[in-house]
This record gives C-alpha cells, sequence and structure tokens, in this order.
C-alpha cells in the first residue's frame, strides 16, 4: 500500500486563498474569502498578511487581489515553455560570428537578460553592472528603449541613472533620445558597457513583446557588424515568441 504523502496544513490553506483570488475578477475581502475556503477569519487575516508580505497578493481598499509574485512566477513558466525553441536560433548565431548571443525582453517596466548562447571560443561579457542598471550602456538596452514610446521611455530613465561606466558611456540623456531616434533597427555599443568589447542588437517582432537579439564581440575585431545574421536571428525568435 503506498503512503500517504506528509501534507502542510498551513500551505495548503494558503495556496487555497490563493486560488480564490485568483478566480475572481475583483479583489476580494478578507470576509469573503474566508468563507470561500472555510477558514475562520483570524486564521485568514494571518495567511493573507503573509502572502502580501511575500508579494503573491497586494492589498487594496476593497480586498485583495493577485501581486507581482504571481505574475512573474508566470512569466518565468512561459519562458520555460519558449526558451528550447529560441536557443537553438541563438546558439546557431553564436556559432555563425563566433561572438556570444543574447535575448532580452521588456517585462514590468524592467530590461531583463533571458537567455546567453556562449561558448569558449565565443565568452559572454562579464556583466559587472546589472542589465537593468545599463540599458543606455548596451546595445540591447539601446533598442528596446528605442522601442518604448515616449512617456514609456521618460519613465524609464528617471529611475535609471545613466551610470558612467567606461569614457565612451552616453551619459546625457539629450543625446540618448537623439541616437535613439536614427537608429532605426540596428543598435551600437562600441566599449560603452565594457572597455574591448562590441555588441550590436536589433529588434524582435512578436505580439505583445518588446526586446532584442544581440551579440557581442571584441572591439578589436574588424569587418562589418552582422547585421544579416542578427536579421535572421531575431525573425527566428520572432516566430518562436508568437506561438
Amino acid at each position: 500500500m503506498t503512503a500517504e504523502p506528509t501534507l502542510i496544513g498551513s500551505v495548503r490553506r494558503a495556496l487555497h486563498l490563493l486560488d480564490a483570488v485568483g478566480a475572481s475578477e475583483r479583489p476580494v475581502p478578507a470576509k469573503v474569502l474566508a468563507r470561500s475556503v472555510g477558514l475562520p477569519l483570524p486564521t485568514t487575516y494571518h495567511l493573507l498578511r503573509t502572502l502580501v508580505h511575500e508579494g503573491y497578493l497586494r492589498k487594496l481598499d476593497d480586498g485583495y487581489a493577485l501581486g507581482g509574485q504571481v505574475s512573474e512566477l508566470c512569466q518565468r513558466t512561459s519562458l520555460h515553455t519558449f526558451l528550447p525553441r529560441i536557443r537553438p536560433a541563438l546558439r546557431a548565431l553564436r556559432d555563425e560570428v563566433r561572438g556570444a548571443a543574447y535575448l532580452a525582453l521588456y517585462s514590468d517596466g524592467d530590461i531583463k537578460l533571458i537567455d546567453i548562447a556562449d561558448s569558449p571560443a565565443a565568452p559572454s561579457v562579464d556583466l559587472w553592472v546589472g542589465v537593468h542598471e545599463s540599458a543606455h550602456a548596451t546595445a540591447f538596452g539601446k533598442c528596446i528603449l528605442s522601442g518604448l514610446e515616449s512617456e514609456g521611455r521618460r519613465d524609464y530613465l528617471s529611475r535609471h541613472r545613466l551610470a558612467d561606466l567606461t569614457p565612451h558611456t552616453i551619459t546625457d540623456s539629450r543625446v540618448l533620445e537623439q541616437m535613439l531616434v536614427r537608429c532605426g533597427d540596428v543598435f551600437r555599443d562600441r566599449e560603452e558597457y565594457l572597455l574591448g568589447t562590441a555588441c550590436v542588437a536589433t529588434p524582435v517582432d512578436a505580439p505583445g513583446v518588446l526586446g532584442a537579439v544581440a551579440i557581442s564581440l571584441p572591439a578589436r575585431r574588424s569587418g562589418p557588424a552582422p547585421v544579416q545574421s542578427l536579421r535572421r536571428t531575431a525573425r527566428r525568435v520572432s516566430r518562436a515568441l508568437a506561438i
């Protein structure tokens, strides 16, 4: 006979509350939640405070709604679904141009590096400054910033200082705005994020997605930027994201 699993009652009760909040299109008051899951009101308040503290719920004037942690969890689950379709494209780009390939997406007001395809022969950039703090200095960051509406870009730049990372970094917001407008669909970073490294990026185009595919190379390497290879990869990634 199979032994019954050991279950943690408080965890089950918290999950039932999450289910009840998620099933409603409107914020749910604590008393309604207590009745719907069959819990005493004091226990319900205790669990709700914990879920709010951890970011899984938000307390509003008229009840409780799902919090940002639930959105993050859903997004990570979605990423696990589509990354197997995207990685072959990034790896092919890496092997073709002999440089590390990157996919970055705009999510919840920030720019996030989703995946990197690198190798000993094509190492990725040493990310010594967080991606969300250095969009102005990276090719994929500039690419994503250019895709934001003016209001969204102003909001982003108001929350992220244009840090002076190298002597080549753009730290004037007006200069950055002018550069974003005239770049078209190809964005470059030549030793703006890290001395000795150059990067080129182009946007991905899928419904509800704002992102960029990029390639990094040693700045000393001569020859034209791999723009056509980037565009082909961006189209492949866009198709994968659209499925």
